[in-house]
C-alpha cells in the first residue's frame, strides 16, 4: 500500500496565488490602459439661459396675452351673434312686411267681395277651408249666398250615388254630407230617370275617370267641376281631349252656362220660361278661385216662386264673379251647413239626386 503525502495549507496557497497571478496581471493592465465609459449628451439645452425669475415673468406675459386674445375673441363672438340676432330679426321683419304687402290686394278684393254681399250670418274657418254664409234678398226673390276659400283642393269633392254603390243609386244631400264626413253641401248636376234608377245627366267624371264615358256636349248642356289644383272649369266640351288638358277632379252636367269670362252669356228660350221662376243652385268663381254659390228659395217647380236665370245673372253680374253655371234646380235644390238644411226644399223634404258637391273642414 502506497503512503499518501501530506501537503501543508501554505503549500496550498502559495500554488493558488501562482496560478491566478497571470489573470490578476491581465485585469490589472485592462483597467490602467483602457478608458472608461462616458455619457456624450448635450445637456445645455436644458440648462435655462436666465434666472428663475426671468423664466417666471416671460411665462406669465405669455399668459396674459393669450387671455388678452381669449377675451378679444369672446367679445367678436358676442358681436357677431348680436349682430346676427339684429339680422335675423330684420329679415324677419322685412318678411312679415313683404307678406302683409302680399296679401293687401286679395284682402282689398275680398273686402269689395264682401260689402257687396253684406254681413255673414254664419262663417266656418279651418286651415283648409273658409265658407261665409250670407242672406240674399233683392225684392224679387230671395235665397242664400255662401262664399268659399279653398284653401286645400281636396277640400271640396263630389259625391256620387249612395252606400249601396250600384248604379243609379241616390241620396240627399244632408246623406251625402253625413256619409262622407262634410261640413256642407249641395245638389250638383242633373239626372236622367230610367232602368230602374236615377242616373247622372250626360258627362259625369268621378273618382279619376268618366263615369259612362266622355258624351260630347250637345243642345245647351255643359260640364262643371273642379280641377286637381283646386280652380272651378267648366263649359261645353266636344271632345274629351278638350277636358282631359284641364285636368279635371271631378264634375258634372246641367245647364246652362250663366257667365263665362266676367260676360253674360244668352239664355236659351228654353230655359227663359220653362220654367220662368224657379228654386235655384248656382256655382260661380271670382277671379281669385274664391267660390260663390247661390241658392234660391222657391216653394214648387210650376214657375211662379224664386228666381229667374237672367235676375242670377245680373245679381252675378253685381258681385263680380267671372264664369257661373246652373245646376239642378227646382225639388232638387239643398244647401246645408254645419248639420242642418238651410234652405226650404220645394218639395217639402230633400230630393235624392246622384251627385253631390260636398266641402270638408
Amino acid at each position: 500500500m502506497r503512503k499518501l503525502k501530506y501537503i501543508r495549507p501554505k503549500q496550498l496557497n502559495r500554488t493558488f496565488m501562482l496560478a491566478i497571478a497571470p489573470f490578476i496581471g491581465l485585469l490589472l493592465c485592462m483597467w490602467l490602459l483602457t478608458e472608461p465609459p462616458r455619457l456624450s449628451h448635450d445637456t445645455a439645452a436644458y440648462i435655462p439661459t436666465g434666472s428663475i425669475s426671468e423664466q417666471s415673468a416671460i411665462i406669465k406675459q405669455n399668459l396674459d396675452q393669450a387671455a388678452l386674445s381669449a377675451e378679444q375673441t369672446i367679445s367678436s363672438i358676442e358681436k357677431t351673434a348680436k349682430l346676427y340676432r339684429q339680422t335675423t330679426a330684420t329679415v324677419g321683419t322685412i318678411l312679415k312686411t313683404t307678406e302683409s304687402q302680399a296679401a293687401r290686394p286679395e284682402q282689398i278684393y275680398n273686402r269689395r267681395i264682401t260689402a257687396k254681399l253684406g254681413v255673414p250670418i254664419e262663417t266656418v274657418n279651418s286651415d283648409r277651408i273658409r265658407i261665409e254664409l250670407y242672406k240674399v234678398n233683392p225684392g224679387a226673390y230671395h235665397g242664400y249666398a255662401m262664399k268659399i276659400k279653398l284653401k286645400d283642393p281636396t277640400a271640396m269633392k263630389m259625391s256620387l250615388g249612395s252606400e249601396s254603390g250600384r248604379p243609379g243609386s241616390v241620396e240627399t244631400t244632408m246623406r251625402a254630407v253625413s256619409r262622407h264626413g262634410a261640413v256642407a253641401g249641395i245638389n250638383a248636376g242633373g239626372f236622367a230617370d230610367g232602368n230602374g234608377g236615377r242616373h247622372p245627366l250626360s258627362t259625369t267624371f268621378y273618382n279619376g275617370k268618366y263615369v259612362s264615358g266622355f258624351q260630347p256636349s250637345f243642345k245647351d248642356l255643359a260640364f262643371v267641376g273642379l280641377s286637381e289644383s283646386g280652380k272651378l272649369i267648366g263649359g261645353k266640351f266636344h271632345s274629351q281631349r278638350d277636358l282631359d288638358r284641364l285636368n279635371p277632379s271631378f264634375g258634372a252636367t246641367f245647364v246652362p252656362v250663366l257667365m263665362k269670362n266676367g260676360n253674360l252669356t244668352t239664355i236659351p228660350e228654353k230655359w227663359r220660361t220653362s220654367p220662368g221662376r224657379a228654386p235655384r243652385t248656382v256655382i260661380g268663381n271670382y277671379k281669385d278661385d274664391q267660390l260663390l254659390i247661390l241658392v234660391t228659395e222657391g216653394y214648387d217647380e210650376k214657375g211662379k216662386s224664386g228666381a229667374t236665370l237672367q235676375e242670377l245673372q245680373v245679381k252675378l253680374k253685381k258681385l263680380g264673379v267671372i264664369d257661373a253655371y246652373n245646376l239642378d234646380g227646382g225639388g232638387s235644390t239643398s244647401l246645408v251647413l254645419n248639420g242642418r238644411v238651410v234652405n226650404k226644399p220645394s218639395d217639402g223634404n230633400l230630393r235624392p239626386v246622384p251627385t253631390h258637391f260636398l266641402f270638408f273642414k
